[in-house]
Formats: structure tokens, C-alpha cells, sequence
């Protein structure tokens, strides 16, 4: 091979080389101020996460967190306290459980963005998870029980999913805004869930407690099961669509609403359950009913103010079917019943071919 040829081969990789070990050598000469974030997932301890007068253990900085054992209480002490935005704590199965005189079990003490809470148990705290001045959190996976005041506290645009809130001395769940979806409350003093403003609550149950549900304004609740609270099964003020529930042994109402909302496809069961109560009771105006079924409450649609619209319903077996006053768009027609039916063919006309009629049976 020709000597000069192969010179320069040599030189080219040489040259090469110094290349690509400069760029992988090249580097920030001036890094960002301020202390280096974490950048990996940190246990919760005394080391890690030491507390202070008010706290077991607090957390500074942002990142994912999570236990390595159950916690135990102080009096005078949150369990664990959030300071920074961008956390997340795994509990990792474990439990926070509080003594006489605890405070939260888990704290946010600022307006913060982005915390969440998973996997675990929060019980006899003053209140087991109070995110409520945080706003973008999620409470997943997380039973809480037995705490002095509400279970599950957050602020708004808050995700609650997959929870238990059980024999909280006030409210099970409480949401400002946000989505409450496949939970239970139950046995709580106040209500199993509470949703302020513009909230979704889907596949989710609420018994034996105060309230069932109860909604402020701009609320949508779809596929829930409301059943034995000492109160209104569903309790919603304005602006509301209640739909497809099963709302049954409440002893009051079973839904009860004030003006404009939308109360469709539900099944009303034997409300006023040892009180006094309907099915549907509208103590406002510009309502819509329609296609519930409500049976053996002391009235099944009950309606106290003029303006509303009541359509396709159905009643039967309360003490009352219906209880309405002048001014409401209605028509009820009593349905006709049917001979025995056997085999292809039979019954008989519904008694009126209006879509809008309700009808007693």
C-alpha cells in the first residue's frame, strides 16, 4: 500500500477521535443557581424528611416520596406536611394512624400545584388528608377512617379515585372541584361526599352516613348507589344533572334539589324510610324530571314551586304518587293494566300516546 495513502488514513482517525472526545467531554461550564433537585424517589424519615414543631416529618422540595413503615402520631403534630409543589408520597401500603389530639395526617400548608397522595391509610387524625389548600392533586388507593373531622379534604381541580372514607366524624369526601370516581363513603356523621362546584362523581356508593351526596352548583353525578343515610339520599342545589343513581331507604328524600337541574333515569326506593320523604322532592324552579321511577316513599314526585318540567316519570306504591302544585308542566295518566300475557301477543295500550306523559301504576 502506498506509504503516503496510509498516512493519511492515520490522520483521519486521529482527527476523528479528537472530535468526538471533545463533544463528549464539552459541558455546562456554568450550571443553574439554586440547590440540584432530586431525581430519584426518597424515603420519608428523620434523615430524609425531618419535621419541626408542628410535624413528624415535612417535605421541602419537590419530587416522589414514599414510606418505608407505618407512622405513628403526636399530639400537636401533623403526620406529614407539604411545603413544596410537585410531590408525590406513595404510602406504600402502610398506615398513618393518629392518637387523641393529632392533626392531619397529611398537611399542605401553602397554596401549592400538583400534589398526590397513593396507596395506603390515613385514621384518627384530626382530619387523614387535608390537600385542601392545593389545587391539581390526586388522592388514589387511600382508605380513611375513623379521623375526628373529614377523611379525604382537597381543594379544586382535585382527582379522587378508587378511595374509602368510613366513620369520619364529619364528612367522608370533600372535593371543591374536581372528579370523584369509584368510591365508597360510608358511616361518616356529616356527608359520605360533599363536591362544591363543577364537580363529576361517577361509580361511586354513599350509605349509612348524614347525607348521602350532597352538590353545590354545576355538578354531574352518574352511577351511584345512595342507600340507608339518616338524611337526603342526594342533596343539590343548582344547576345540577343527577342521572341514572339508584337512590333507595333514605329518611328523607331521596333526591332533593332547588332550581335547574336535570334529574334523569334514576330509581327511587322506598325514601322517607323512617322520616318523612319522596322519591324526587324540587324545592326550586326550572327543573327537569324525567324518566325516574319512584315507588313506596310517602310521596313519589313531590314539587313545591311553579316552572318546572316533569316528563316521562313513573310511580307507584307511595303513600302519594305525585305532589304537585299549579304552574309545572305535567301530565299524569294512569296506566292501564294488563290481562295475563302468555306466549307472542297481549296487553294493552299505555292509556295515552303522549312522549311526555307520566304515568301511576
Amino acid at each position: 500500500m502506498n506509504r503516503s495513502f496510509t498516512n493519511k488514513i492515520g490522520t483521519v482517525f486521529v482527527l476523528a477521535g479528537i472530535l468526538v472526545t471533545s463533544r463528549v467531554g464539552a459541558g455546562d461550564l456554568n450550571p443553574p443557581p439554586g440547590p440540584i433537585a432530586p431525581t430519584q424517589r426518597t424515603p420519608i424519615g428523620a434523615n430524609t424528611t425531618p419535621g419541626d414543631a408542628l410535624s413528624l416529618f415535612k417535605i421541602t422540595q419537590s419530587g416522589s416520596y414514599y414510606l418505608t413503615g407505618n407512622i405513628t402520631g403526636v399530639v400537636g403534630k401533623h403526620g406529614i406536611e407539604i411545603e413544596s409543589g410537585a410531590v408525590t408520597i406513595d404510602l406504600m401500603g402502610f398506615a398513618l394512624v393518629g392518637v387523641p389530639g393529632s392533626l392531619d395526617g397529611v398537611h399542605v400548608t401553602n397554596p401549592l400545584n400538583d400534589i398526590a397522595v397513593i396507596n395506603g391509610s390515613v385514621q384518627k387524625w384530626e382530619r387523614g388528608i387535608n390537600l385542601s389548600s392545593a389545587t391539581h392533586t390526586r388522592v388514589a388507593d387511600v382508605q380513611a377512617s375513623s379521623n375526628v373531622s373529614t377523611g379525604i379534604l382537597t381543594g379544586s381541580n382535585a382527582v379522587v379515585t378508587k378511595c374509602g372514607a368510613h366513620l369520619n366524624g364529619s364528612h367522608g369526601v370533600f372535593v371543591s372541584s374536581g372528579t370523584v370516581f369509584d368510591c365508597s363513603a360510608r358511616n361518616n356523621t356529616g356527608a359520605g361526599i360533599v363536591c362544591f362546584d363543577g364537580c363529576m362523581v361517577a361509580n361511586s356508593s354513599s350509605g349509612n352516613n348524614g347525607t348521602g351526596i350532597s352538590l353545590g352548583d354545576g355538578n354531574s353525578i352518574t352511577n351511584c348507589a345512595v342507600d340507608n343515610n339518616n338524611g337526603i339520599g342526594i342533596d343539590a342545589s343548582e344547576g345540577n344533572t343527577i342521572t341514572n343513581c339508584t337512590v333507595s331507604r333514605n329518611t328523607l328524600d331521596g333526591i332533593r334539589v332547588l332550581n335547574s337541574n336535570t334529574i334523569r333515569g334514576n330509581n327511587c326506593y322506598r325514601n322517607g324510610d323512617g322520616g318523612d320523604g319522596a322519591g324526587i322532592h324540587a324545592e326550586g324552579s326550572d327543573n327537569r324530571i324525567d324518566l325516574n321511577n319512584s315507588t313506596l316513599a310517602d310521596r313519589g314526585i313531590d314539587v313545591d314551586f311553579a316552572g318546572n318540567f316533569i316528563t316521562r316519570n313513573t310511580c307507584s306504591g307511595n303513600t302519594t304518587n305525585w305532589d304537585v302544585i299549579v304552574n309545572n308542566n305535567l301530565l299524569v295518566v294512569i296506566a292501564v293494566d294488563a290481562a295475563a300475557v302468555v306466549g307472542n301477543s297481549g296487553g294493552v295500550s299505555p292509556g295515552s300516546t303522549d312522549p311526555n306523559a307520566n304515568f301511576s301504576y
